[in-house]
């Protein structure tokens, strides 16, 4: 493992000064690079480097502090090219006639999109925005979970969600995960985890969408555990070390303008 270099002092008290300040609600990017006398790029690069220590959590435009949920907005915003490319070979997997489970999530959300223009399959969703992106396309059969909708994720929860799954057996399931580790899938509530397993268990094949950042990030207090044959859909960027401990298979998105070639790695299951 690649010893991380010790910042120098100024920039150490720099960085101790900005979790102070998000902590206290001031985690706007630009407003924080005006109030230490330093570049947005440099508040992006310590603000960075503090997330990934666990002390701030980076939203679109600033921080705040700790591990938080995002707001279903900011996540759409992060990490756009690996989600697009994940998304792109989940879509190729959906055939004409099939049913298909949505999770609720910003990449779920983009696999919605590329559906929307598909004839003779039909989606059922838990997350308001691929909802909204499937609501009016003529040839997608849009059958929607009830429940509670939570926010800020803006997903269907609760036990009305979890019966109606008992009456519907989809071809096909997409799952999406603030994290991803041998223990199973990272979620903010126990009711979240609770529906994800239940839609992890519906279907024929189930397939867990998370770019790298996620793999083995622990944000939260709540799992899924993933026991039954799955398979993660990855950008390439994941590196083949963090991916070895996980459950299931790998299949690995390439940059989407190479998606017509997706490359599988896959792994005993356990």
């Amino acid at each position: 493992m690649t010893a991380r270099r010790r910042p120098r002092a100024q920039t150490a008290e720099r960085r101790d000064s900005l979790v102070r300040e998000v902590r206290a609600g001031n985690g706007n990017i630009h407003e924080l690079a005006r109030r230490f006398g330093v570049s947005t790029s440099t508040v992006r690069r310590d603000l960075r480097e503090l997330e990934l220590s666990g002390e701030i959590t980076r939203t679109y435009g600033g921080a705040v502090g700790g591990p938080q949920e995002l707001p279903l907005r900011d996540k759409e915003h992060g990490r756009r090219r690996e989600k697009e490319a994940i998304a792109a070979v989940a879509a190729d997997l959906v055939d004409t006639g099939d049913v298909v489970l949505l999770d609720a999530g910003s990449t779920t959300a983009r696999l919605a999109r590329r559906l929307r223009d598909r004839t003779g399959i039909t989606v059922v969703a838990a997350g308001l925005n691929a909802i909204a992106l499937l609501a009016e396309a003529p040839g997608v059969e849009l059958i929607v979970l009830g429940g509670r909708v939570r926010h800020p994720g803006e997903g269907v929860v609760g036990p009305f969600a979890e019966e109606q799954l008992r009456w519907i057996g989809p071809d096909k399931v997409f799952l999406g995960a603030d994290g991803v580790t041998a223990r199973g899938l990272c979620c903010p509530s126990p009711e979240q985890a609770r529906l994800k397993h239940a839609m992890l268990h519906a279907g024929r094949a189930t397939y867990v969408l998370a770019d790298h950042s996620k793999i083995g990030a622990e944000p939260f207090a709540y799992w899924t555990p993933l026991d039954r044959p799955h398979t993660l859909i990855v950008d390439a960027a994941a590196r083949p070390a963090d991916l070895e401990p996980l459950p299931g298979t790998a299949l690995l998105a390439p940059p989407d303008d190479q998606t017509d070639q997706p490359g599988r790695r896959p792994r005993s299951e356990p």
